[in-house]
């Protein structure tokens, strides 16, 4: 990315950080703004969520390790990482009408992870999201073994996770991923 990249989202990051105050009560965004601009590989990541219509915000800071936690934050499954299988086995084994990408694959090209359930519920705690869609999770490998896929959503006021066959793919289903720094 060039300098002047990393500045221009280095910028929409802090406008977002400020709109949304108590998605992470006590952090300062000084501390955030540093770590950012002394780690450019995680900022390519945090384009690569930010481009794809994540909109990715600050949701944590882990007092162990000093890392930032960033979130997509996007009220909707974000636009640019739907109509996907979850992993390449569930993509590749589709007969026809494959989709053309899949959300793990995509995850770890963008140098991200899947949100996990728990992760998913923490996210809700924060807003409403995937009210319209949904968004593939990081799938326990005692399910994704026999087939499965899990997946959540937000609707009637509840968070709800779901399973699906992992070749499976919707129009409104995409991914949420998180980063630290």
């Amino acid at each position: 990315m060039s300098l002047e990249k990393q500045e221009e989202l280095i910028g929409v990051l802090k406008n977002r950080f400020y709109k949304n105050m108590a998605r992470h009560k006590g952090i300062e965004w000084d501390n955030i703004q540093a770590k950012l601009e002394a780690n450019t590989n995680k900022l390519w990541s945090l384009n690569e969520m930010e481009r794809t219509g994540g909109e990715p915000d600050v949701v944590g800071y882990d007092k162990k390790t000093g890392e930032y936690l960033f979130y997509d934050c996007a009220a909707e499954s974000p636009k640019g990482r739907r109509s996907i299988a979850y992993d390449l086995e569930g993509q590749e084994s589709r007969k026809e009408y494959k989709p053309k990408n899949n959300a793990v694959d995509m995850a770890d090209a963008m140098g991200v992870e899947l949100l996990t359930e728990t992760e998913y519920r923490t996210l809700q705690n924060l807003g409403n999201f995937d009210t319209k869609t949904s968004s593939w999770l990081k799938t326990p490998a005692e399910i994704r073994k026999i087939g499965g896929a899990i997946f959540g959503d937000f609707r009637y006021g509840n968070v709800f996770v779901y399973h699906n066959g992992a070749q499976s793919y919707y129009a409104a289903r995409g991914f949420r991923g998180s980063l630290k720094i």
